[in-house]
């Protein structure tokens, strides 16, 4: 889809539909009136004879409008006639772009950043309308033979009064980053692990590369690994055909001499388990084990596209974890890159192997912080459900700076204590560690394994197990946690 910001009066604009709010009260959104009247107050007809109470995410269809430009209107629910929360927010325009997904529209003129929202400027507004309408709107179709896709929408126009040009056009530009990164990870991470494999991973990192002269791609491939130690990433590799990577991605926004951001993100394109072999049922969701990785592309891309002042280097390890009669086994012994030994008590256990080893290589980068993200436990579903990612890390201040990205982007957080008594579950009588605990607190336990490989750098773990992809119905990936991301790298950029 392509969008537009528009400052002419909506009742001129000539489009299929033109989005308006409606409060609980009866009260329409300022822009509203003047279209109201154009209209020989068709909108307040339908409101008065109760089509519409204004309850929040309500919709209705005006299909028929004399002597207007507009072929449609679409009125949405506001609640009651203050500002909206920012979840509120969202909340509506979902709403709305879902309403109109079905019917053959194509042009739309959205007039729902006329709405005040606590603690929220136009640029955050305007943002939010792109990254909604963009992920309400995306659809898997890349391997089906009929890619007929339920939305016919082409073309979305912002509402913005012309004093609020600058800070519309800002957030236009933030929103279309944004978006393009969510689009590129739930597309990666939608694919089966027949076609996204470390080598398909690999190559599209190298294709991103070539979008921007300030990125630069380094693959690493089995031989390097070995010749560096990863001797623990390695073992999880072991049963698969496919060749294991650790793809790095280096974006030179800043000062060479700046210390870099590293985003380190779990890249298994298959999951099976190991000789811990999973159960059947639902393993076929195994392939969004590399939604880790998948993220850290898409926010290097939108990064990029953002020309944002700042070093960002992207790590992803990545292989499969299958059965084999050359698989690693429980009780095995390896030895990680930071010359810790670990005992494999559990093969599933497996996104902490290749990330220890990864996280020891991020250290070579000279970091500011480290931030890496994996689906990681089922007990973080457990624990927190979908809605908030898990947060775990050793330093306060980049934990904070986290949090509050994450309101700002309604991409939620909930952070989770990393306490020195969680460790005894992780004692072995044969290695240095092993690498899973009891069979409570599993979130915790396993960011304190991945802490022993963090006391030289700043450092947080997300565990996106619940988030990153949804089950049933509306199967697929989300995205995230890439607008919380792109909002901690926006607010860094904004302190310097």
């Amino acid at each position: 889809m392509d969008y537009f910001i528009e400052n002419a009066p909506l009742e001129t604009l000539a489009c299929d539909c033109v989005i308006i709010g409606v409060y609980q009260d009866q009260q329409l959104c300022l822009p509203a009136n003047a279209l109201d009247n154009s209209t020989r107050e068709v909108i307040n007809g339908v409101i008065n004879r109760g089509d519409i109470k204004g309850k929040m995410g309500e919709t209705t269809l005006i299909n028929v409008l004399p002597n207007s430009l507009l072929t449609r209107i679409l009125l949405v629910g506001l609640g009651e006639n203050k500002p909206l929360s920012s979840k509120a927010y969202r909340k509506i325009l979902s709403s709305a772009v879902n309403s109109l997904k079905k019917p053959h529209i194509k042009v739309i003129v959205c007039s729902l950043a006329e709405c005040a929202v606590l603690n929220s400027d136009w640029q955050w507004k305007t943002r939010q309308v792109v990254e909604m309408f963009s992920d309400a709107v995306y659809q898997f179709t890349a391997l089906k033979t009929d890619k007929e896709i339920d939305s016919k929408l082409e073309k979305i126009i912002i509402s913005v009064p012309t004093a609020q040009n600058s800070l519309a056009h800002a957030g236009l530009a933030q929103g279309l980053a944004i978006a393009g990164g969510v689009t590129l990870t739930k597309h990666l991470s939608d694919l089966p692990g027949n076609v996204c494999t470390p080598t398909f991973l690999a190559e599209q990192a190298i294709a991103l590369g070539k979008t921007s002269a300030k990125l630069s791609i380094n693959i690493l491939e089995e031989a390097d690994m070995a010749a560096l130690g990863m001797q623990v990433f390695l073992s999880v590799a072991r049963g698969s055909r496919e060749p294991a990577k650790l793809i790095c991605i280096n974006y030179q926004g800043g000062d060479k001499n700046t210390k870099p951001i590293v985003l380190v993100g779990k890249g298994l394109t298959f999951d099976a388990g190991g000789i811990s072999l999973k159960p059947g049922p639902g393993m076929d969701e195994m392939k969004y084990d590399m939604c880790g990785g998948a993220a850290v592309l898409g926010t290097l891309q939108a990064a990029a596209q953002m020309n944002l002042p700042l070093n960002i280097i992207g790590l992803i390890p990545s292989s499969e974890n299958l059965p084999d009669g050359n698989a690693g086994k429980p009780g095995d012994i390896w030895k990680s890159m930071s010359g810790k030994t670990v005992e494999i008590l559990n093969t599933d256990a497996e996104g902490r192997l290749i990330l220890c080893d990864t996280l020891t290589y991020a250290e070579r980068f000279n970091p500011d912080v480290v931030i890496d993200l994996a689906t990681l436990t089922g007990a973080c579903l457990v624990a927190l459900g979908r809605v908030p990612s898990g947060l775990l890390g050793n330093d306060d201040a980049l934990c904070n700076d986290l949090l509050a990205a994450s309101e700002t982007a309604n991409d939620s957080v909930w952070r989770l204590p990393l306490w020195e008594e969680y460790q005894e579950q992780l004692k072995s009588n044969f290695a240095d560690l092993a690498n899973i605990g009891s069979k409570d607190g599993g979130t915790i336990t396993a960011a304190c394994f991945l802490s022993h490989f963090t006391k030289n750098f700043r450092w947080a773990h997300l565990d996106i197990a619940g988030t990153a992809w949804r089950s049933g119905a509306t199967k697929g990936a989300t995205g995230r946690p890439v607008p919380l991301l792109m909002q901690y790298l926006i607010n860094r950029t904004n302190a310097l």
